[in-house]
């Protein structure tokens, strides 16, 4: 599957700000039939990162959200800025 289409969109909200700045973890929504090693592979290329785990869940509206565990190298906050979210 191609990056782009594996990822939809950053999501920003009250509770993924702080993910962002405490956990070093960036929140996406991704296409429902993105496999975590596809949604890995997709943020390490889209946005040079290194990606220590993912995990995904299924929203109640029936959305596939990833959350993504970047390297200690890598600073979620800083990626964040950079892509204009804070």
């Amino acid at each position: 599957m191609d990056p782009y289409d594996v990822i939809i969109r950053m999501m920003i909200t009250e509770r993924a700000s702080e993910i962002v700045e405490k956990e070093n973890r960036l929140t996406f929504m991704v296409n429902r039939r993105a496999t975590k090693g596809q949604i890995r592979e997709a943020v390490e290329l889209l946005y040079e990162v290194k990606v220590i785990k993912v995990n995904t869940m299924i929203t109640p509206e029936g959305k596939k959200k990833a959350l993504v565990k970047l390297s200690p190298e890598d600073n979620a906050a800083d990626l964040a800025v950079k892509l204009g979210l804070f």
